[in-house]
């Protein structure tokens, strides 16, 4: 079998509190990257809040952790200081683009001080970021496997992110994630 090494600095997510594990509170993802054509460099970075299944998709010219951090401090600049209200934990796999922990965990506008807490799933067991998983599916809906990601433009991306936010589900009474998630931020304000 093939061994995949886990991040030095990372959490196993058998140590993720049961009020994450069981949606309990608002604030906690799972992020994954959704991969273009073979041959094609071009990747989506998805995370997912496990609470309200709000999406967040961001295209990233490669698969690589230097262009996940940029895009976690590209995100932490948007929302500031309440970022580390926002994204309490994120949940990724063993995967090479989500080795630097370190990185992904510190802030970008805080020195010294970290912005979210990472944990990592077991090798091989997708299921553990479930809803990102089902979510995946959403954005293969509207973008196939096996179409070229270079083609598509970040308003493409954001139209699929829109998409995915303002499905009405019936998990939620009908409802969106948008609308959760909108409603959990002016708890915040």
């Amino acid at each position: 079998t093939k061994a995949q090494s886990r991040a030095p600095k990372g959490e196993s997510i058998e140590k993720r509190p049961e009020e994450i594990n069981n949606r309990e509170t608002f604030g906690h993802w799972e992020m994954d990257c959704v991969e273009s054509a073979k041959g094609c460099t071009t990747t989506l970075l998805v995370l997912t809040e496990r609470l309200s299944r709000r999406e967040i998709t961001r295209r990233m010219e490669a698969k690589k952790a230097e262009n996940v951090v940029a895009e976690l401090d590209a995100l932490e600049k948007r929302y500031g200081e309440l970022f580390p209200l926002i994204f309490k934990s994120i949940t990724v796999d063993n995967g090479s683009e989500f080795a630097n922990c370190e990185g992904m965990e510190r802030s970008s506008l805080r020195e010294g001080e970290k912005r979210t807490k990472l944990y990592y799933c077991h090798p091989y067991s997708a299921y553990e970021r479930g809803s990102n998983e089902n979510q995946n599916r959403l954005v293969r809906r509207k973008i196939p496997k096996g179409e070229n990601f270079d083609d598509r433009t970040e308003d493409d991306i954001q139209r699929v992110e829109d998409w995915i936010n303002d499905y009405p589900r019936e998990m939620f009474g009908w409802k969106t994630s948008g609308e959760l998630f909108q409603k959990e931020l002016a708890r915040l304000a």
